[in-house]
């Protein structure tokens, strides 16, 4: 990590002129965390000593009580339901992909435990250890991952310091902490960027007329983006990909008629986007096992129409899910902390279809006839990845609790793509409406400032 972060130093400072920015003044105003309401709900209380290792936490000095203070807010749930399974209701709402693997990494049984609850409840400290390393293992591969997918897309004409600047911006993403404590975002990053990169690469096959390839990677990234979604909801936004490569095809189909290679390929899509549907409905069809078939245990969310446990616990215990439902003068410090994510992928998302795309960052020279192609392929990779992104930053903005959008945004490569073009391109060619140095040094110091917090068992969580 700080081989990037010193690389991208001095990136920027070989690209951008060196400026002095008064900014530290515009941090405050946001230290009231008094008026933050808590979950609603009778359950777990956010507190580690439930872990059962409050001593080691709080006390001694050894390295494992140094790393148990990344078992805080959601973690200590996570670390929790993979030792002994999910017991009270609240707990759905936390991912049952993440947990179970957690647990299956933890205990050492067999793969039924993605199933059933396990069998032997593993030692706390054992799972927490477990699950830290698991996330940073997941975070180095979503670097590369990452890596990957921006050398898809971008191609090898382009710079080669975008792929690297990308990959060193998602070391030093807003979501800190997050990534290396026991929470899904490590885990739904790698697989997310991985999914992406396989749906790329099935594009990319696509216009080099290889259908086989295309078709497998069509299904890769479908099964990839159901596994993402068992780790986190909102991982079904990547299947928007499907969706709008389905739109296209049925207009092609509508627009010059029927053909054999525009039905099989419209299959292999639909079939892919198909598979994240087997990530939203097995964990709901577990919890409807658990809860709906048994009169004297049967809650009230089974006799909906589409029984979901996670939109019920959302609702009813987190106070999450309704639109606006967030919005009160109380959380107005969590707004604050969450706006310049919220605005940096607002403005990423518009700026697929705003730009002409067809910049050659390493030379700054007009495109040649054989670069048309690989811009064309740019184009279509950008247009179908900003729809997730801008359905997620408007969701955080009206559904969810919104401080999580610094840490869910990790998962996604449009804004930091964005920024890499701003730090390579500021002061030539492309004028960006957000000041790429001002970005990279409040991402900094916000990382610094989040892990501190985090450690303290203090917002944002």
């Amino acid at each position: 990590m700080a081989y990037y972060i010193e690389k991208l130093n001095e990136l920027i400072g070989s690209v951008i002129d060196k400026k002095r920015t008064c900014w530290l003044s515009k941090l405050g105003g946001t230290r009231d965390w008094k008026a933050i309401p808590e979950p609603r709900g009778v359950g777990i209380c956010i507190n580690s000593s439930l872990l059962g290792v409050g001593t080691v936490i709080g006390g001694g000095s050894g390295r494992p009580s140094s790393l148990l203070k990344l078992v805080r807010w959601d973690a200590i749930y996570f670390v929790s339901i993979a030792q002994r399974g999910y017991i009270f209701e609240q707990e759905w709402a936390f991912g049952y992909g993440y947990t179970k693997l957690l647990s299956f990494l933890s205990s050492g049984e067999s793969f039924l435990v993605f199933w059933e609850d396990p069998d032997s409840n593993p030692d706390t400290l054992h799972v927490a250890l477990t699950g830290i390393g698991l996330s940073h293992i997941c975070h180095y591969l979503s670097v590369l991952s990452l890596h990957g997918l921006s050398r898809t897309v971008f191609g090898d004409g382009s710079s080669r310091a975008l792929p690297f600047l990308a990959a060193a911006l998602h070391v030093i993403s807003p979501a800190g902490a997050f990534l290396s404590a026991p929470y899904g975002e490590p885990v739904f990053s790698f697989f997310n960027f991985t999914g992406f990169y396989a749906y790329a690469s099935a594009l990319h096959d696509d216009r080099r007329g290889c259908v086989f390839a295309r078709d497998v990677k069509f299904l890769v990234a479908g099964g990839l983006f159901a596994t993402v979604t068992t780790v986190r909801s909102n991982g079904v936004f990547s299947g928007m990909l499907f969706a709008y490569d389905a739109v296209v095809g049925l207009a092609a189909i509508v627009s010059s008629g029927v053909s054999l290679s525009k039905l099989h390929r419209m299959f292999f899509v639909v079939l892919g986007g198909s598979l994240i549907l087997l990530g939203v409905v097995g964990p709901q069809y577990r919890a409807f096992m658990v809860y709906c078939r048994n009169v004297d245990v049967r809650r009230i969310w089974c006799d909906n129409t589409i029984p979901s446990v996670y939109t019920f616990v959302q609702n009813h215990y987190w106070g999450s899910g309704t639109f606006l439902s967030y919005w009160k003068v109380s959380n107005l410090p969590l707004f604050c902390l969450a706006a310049p994510m919220l605005v940096i992928m607002g403005v990423s998302s518009w700026w697929p279809f705003q730009s002409p795309l067809d910049f050659d960052i390493r030379n700054k020279e007009p495109r040649k006839r054989e670069e048309v192609s690989q811009a064309e392929h740019r184009r279509t990779c950008l247009y179908r990845l900003a729809i997730p992104q801008a359905v997620l930053a408007a969701l955080a903005l009206t559904n969810y609790h919104v401080q999580i959008i610094n840490r869910i945004s990790s998962g996604y490569p449009l804004w930091y793509w964005y920024i890499s073009v701003c730090v390579l391109e500021y002061g030539n060619t492309f004028h960006p409406v957000l000041k790429p140095r001002l970005l990279v040094q409040a991402m900094v110091l916000y990382s610094f400032i989040q892990v501190g917090l985090f450690a303290s068992f203090l917002p944002p969580a």
